[in-house]
C-alpha cells in the first residue's frame, strides 16, 4: 500500500474515532463523568480538560491519556470545531511523523 494511502486511512480512522469519543462524552454526560472519575487516568484527563480546555487537547496524541482527553471535551463541552481542529490535526501529524521514521 502506497504511504499516502496508509497515511490518508490511518489519519481518517483515528479522526472518526476521536469524533465519536467526543460525542460520547457530550450526548453521556452523566455516565461518562463518573465512568471517568473511577479510574487515574480518567480523573487526570477530567482535571486537565476542565482547567486547561482547548490547551489540554495538545496532548491528546499521546498513547494512555489521548482517548480519554478526547471523550472529556465532550463531557466538558468544548466547542465541536476547535476540537476537531486540534485534536484531528495533531493526529495527522503523528502518523505523518511516524510515517517518516518508518
Amino acid at each position: 500500500m502506497p504511504l499516502q494511502e496508509a497515511l490518508f486511512f490511518a489519519s481518517s480512522g483515528n479522526t472518526l474515532a476521536i469524533i465519536v469519543n467526543y460525542f460520547l462524552g457530550y450526548l453521556l454526560y452523566e455516565k461518562t463523568k463518573t465512568k471517568l472519575l473511577s479510574s487515574k487516568v480518567g480523573a487526570l484527563s477530567y482535571t486537565y480538560g476542565h482547567r486547561y480546555g482547548y490547551l489540554a487537547l495538545l496532548l491528546s496524541p499521546l498513547p494512555l491519556i489521548g482517548d480519554p482527553l478526547t471523550l472529556v471535551a465532550g463531557v466538558v463541552r468544548l466547542r465541536f470545531v476547535w476540537f476537531v481542529l486540534i485534536a484531528g490535526t495533531l493526529r495527522v501529524a503523528r502518523y505523518y511523523a511516524l510515517a517518516l521514521v518508518v
